[in-house]
């Protein structure tokens, strides 16, 4: 039998030749990831959603009082204790642990939008000879500070309702005598289990507490 034996120079023409031939389709996979790639990176991102902004502003229907007082009444600016002053609203799906809407946020902290609804309220009443807010020029003759313990609404029940407490606390001026403490405690089923149902719930509440709030004041004040 006799054996054909390629010459060398031929056996490494074709090489070359098979070599050339894949590369332009290596090539061609190659730019069609890349190009797979940029159509990924140039997706748009998705938008975000608006953020949704709330007013605490009850309308105070306090009654007017029997007895007009010779007396500035200062109102202090409210505080709250940790986890309740800042615009983002508070709610709960279980005990002990506070949780906030992400799109869905007050105007400013409820300690701030409180303020002009309490000396509202009072001056509504007829009941002090001024009302006006703390600190100010105007010497006072007592003094009224507010603290909001909570705001929230909780999603452990059905449906959602909202908490409001606060206390207050009353004192003379001149003498620094506490005249009188209390705290108010209000709760208001929300109409839907969702943040707009909570502020509703949340003016609700708020109307109720600012109401019982002048009685208190109008109460403790009568002897300073």
């Amino acid at each position: 039998m006799i054996m054909r034996i390629q010459p060398l120079a031929a056996t490494s023409r074709t090489m070359n030749k098979n070599r050339h031939q894949r590369i332009p389709c290596r090539t061609l996979c190659i730019l069609a990831f890349s190009m797979l790639l940029a159509g990924c990176t140039a997706l748009p991102a998705p938008k975000p959603e608006n953020t949704h902004i709330y007013l605490l502003d009850a309308q105070p229907t306090a009654k007017a009082a029997q007895v007009r007082r010779d007396l500035v009444l200062a109102v202090a600016m409210p505080h709250a204790r940790p986890g309740f002053d800042t615009p983002q609203m508070a709610y709960l799906r279980q005990p002990h642990e506070l949780e906030y809407f992400a799109v869905n946020r007050w105007a400013d902290a409820p300690p701030h939008m409180m303020w002009p609804l309490l000396v509202q309220a009072l001056e509504q009443t007829g009941g002090f000879r001024a009302i006006v807010q703390a600190p100010g020029a105007i010497p006072a003759d007592v003094r009224l500070d507010v603290e909001l313990i909570r705001l929230q609404q909780d999603f452990g029940t059905t449906p959602s309702r909202v908490q409001l407490t606060l206390r207050a606390q009353l004192s003379d001026v001149r003498s620094k005598r506490v005249l009188g403490v209390k705290q108010f405690d209000e709760v208001q089923n929300a109409a839907s289990d969702d943040a707009y149902g909570g502020v509703i719930a949340a003016n609700q509440v708020m109307q109720r507490v600012l109401n019982h709030l002048t009685d208190f004041c109008l109460d403790a004040s009568a002897s300073p």
